[in-house]
């Protein structure tokens, strides 16, 4: 005789129903930047791009999930074969105990061998520069893109300006004429 159970099985329409789920954070699907330096492109002259990953503890990587990360006055060094990133600012997580981390340590960057050569022999040009533009998200794992840099001087940037202004004059009247021709 089968055991008598003091609760009802209630059969499932379909074996392996899936839950609807909810969209993921667009930071940590990498649909969004974590982190982005306006100030670089007004500063420098952003000569050669280069992807890097950066060494973190967890509440670092939950701090610029939660968008705490500030890259304004960052730069990166290399030194004794190995590239860092320094003054990058990522606030305390919102969540962390005692042990959460110093906010401005100097990170260790993770690049091959021949990229920090190539770093290397850049950055010795007098006026370059290593800038970190932004930090991302790519398959869970924080990147950080970094530029070799060349300062401007303050005619450099009222000249960027101001052909950053005619360009959106031009736009401007490349649209009026459109919406002109339309009616």
């Amino acid at each position: 005789m089968a055991r008598q159970t003091s609760h009802v099985i209630v059969p499932q329409d379909r074996p392996g129903a899936v839950k609807p789920v909810r969209p993921r954070d667009p930071v940590a699907s990498g649909e969004r930047d974590a982190a982005f330096n306006r100030a670089a492109s007004h500063h420098y002259f952003l000569l050669e791009k280069f992807v890097a990953g950066v060494a973190l503890r967890g509440t670092e990587v939950k701090s610029i999930r939660e968008g705490k990360a500030n890259l304004k006055d960052s730069y990166g060094l290399i030194k004794d074969g190995e590239a860092f990133l320094l003054n990058v600012h990522i606030g305390p997580y919102s969540h962390g105990n005692i042990s959460n981390h110093d906010e401005t340590r100097t990170r260790k960057l993770l690049l091959h061998h021949e990229e920090i050569r190539k770093l290397l022999i850049k950055t010795q040009i007098k006026g370059n520069t290593l800038i970190p533009v932004r930090l991302f998200f790519r398959n869970g794992r924080v990147k950080c893109e970094l530029a070799v840099a060349k300062g401007k001087q303050d005619w450099d940037k009222r000249e960027t300006e101001r052909s950053r202004e005619a360009d959106r004059d031009a736009r401007s009247a490349i649209n009026a004429n459109k919406h002109r021709m339309g009616r």
